[in-house]
């Protein structure tokens, strides 16, 4: 048995006291933010995975093989060689099978069918995973206080994800259309990296106990957090700038580097009338404006990671290194695209890096947030 201390006598420098545990409720609640966390987990690769094939499927030129929407019947694909010669006769109808894919027998079209009927099949998985896993979280009465809104909210942008894939799709189906028009391609994807983003952001929030957020948000650093949302921006304008040379494969156009066409402006940047559309469907300025953005991004998350060496927090100055690192692996991994002509092999290795480095900045903005650890400055611990 311990002896009696005095309450005013000091405590040895070896000796701790036990840490606070929580109550029933905290614990309550740490179990239901972990369940969320399993479930956005789950989502979060089936997104990202939607996002991949989205790509493969506008690489392999598949985005037009299914000419119809039908968000429930449409689940099942053909069966008998009846069924598939029935929709390979409404794709031959369209301007893609007839100025550019007539040499294709059914068996050909089976080829790009799939991927498209893979690509829909997986958007109407992450409907079903959100719905199921919602219903049981909410029943379960597992939903973190405040937190139904915005839980509810991924599932409203999927589905207008889906309206906009098919307003996407619809877009390619007109007379003189080859393609799906690139502007529509750039919402749909862009689209899905915001889906993306606040599941990442949801995840990365509910890891840690709303009180220590709380505490943590006093200790931000306003230069980080100035940086990283200016990365956000940048990234996602990038995002969307690539999602233009996809659509009108302006990838395949200048093979050069770090010139274009032998020149720093390549020719004919405003070939078009009127002038906006050169923005769109220009295949000179759009790669241009790729490439130009994708450098200030490199050089944004580089500026970004000298700024932090000198962050008093260590969380927050390594998730701005990995953004940085990654910043310039995926511009390497652009050059090498460009250089080879957009292989499909080698641009989705591109397009996924994308992903990549869209989460590492927001997980650097998230700490630039909410900093976790503790900060030595002028001598002094500060948590």
């Amino acid at each position: 048995m311990t002896a009696k201390r005095s309450i005013f006598e000091e405590v040895g420098p070896g000796e701790r006291q036990p840490a606070a545990e929580g109550g029933l409720i905290d614990r309550g609640r740490a179990g239901s933010r972990r369940a969320v966390r399993v479930w956005l987990g789950i989502l979060f690769v089936l997104v990202a995975a939607m996002i991949a094939v989205g790509g493969l499927t506008r690489l392999t030129d598949s985005d037009l093989s299914i000419t119809e929407w039908r968000p429930v019947t449409g689940a099942i694909p053909p069966l008998s060689a009846e069924d598939w010669q029935a929709e390979f006769d409404k794709y031959r109808q369209i301007p893609e099978f007839i100025e550019q894919n007539s040499w294709m027998t059914v068996e050909d079209f089976k080829s790009i069918y799939w991927w498209e009927w893979g690509h829909r099949q997986l958007g109407r998985a992450i409907g079903l995973v959100w719905a199921l896993g919602l219903l049981f979280l909410f029943a379960t009465r597992r939903v973190p206080p405040g937190w139904g809104g915005r839980l509810f909210l991924v599932g409203v942008l999927g589905g207008l994800q889906g309206a906009v894939g098919w307003w996407m799709v619809s877009s390619g189906l007109g007379n003189g259309m080859l393609d799906v028009a690139s502007y529509r391609l750039a919402t749909h994807l862009g689209l899905a990296f915001v889906i993306l983003g606040f599941i990442a952001w949801y995840y990365l929030t509910l890891g840690r106990p709303a009180a220590e957020l709380l505490q943590a948000r006093r200790s931000a650093d306003r230069a980080a957090r100035a940086w990283a949302t200016a990365l956000v921006h940048l990234t996602f304008l990038q995002v969307l700038l690539g999602a233009l040379v996809a659509g009108i494969d302006a990838g395949r156009t200048f093979t050069d580097w770090p010139l274009m066409a032998g020149q720093i402006l390549p020719p004919d940047p405003f070939d078009l009338s009127p002038v906006w559309r050169n923005f769109f469907e220009n295949e000179s300025l759009v790669q241009f404006n790729h490439r130009i953005v994708g450098y200030l991004v490199v050089l944004a998350a580089v500026l970004a990671f000298a700024r932090m060496r000198r962050a008093p927090m260590e969380s927050v100055r390594q998730t701005f290194a990995h953004a940085a690192l990654m910043a310039v692996i995926q511009m390497v991994l652009g050059i090498a695209t460009v250089l080879m002509a957009a292989p499909a092999h080698v641009a989705i290795v591109h397009q996924v890096g994308a992903v990549v480095l869209w989460v590492l900045v927001l997980r650097a903005r998230h700490m630039a947030i909410y900093p976790r650890g503790t900060a030595i400055q002028g001598g002094t611990a500060r948590t």
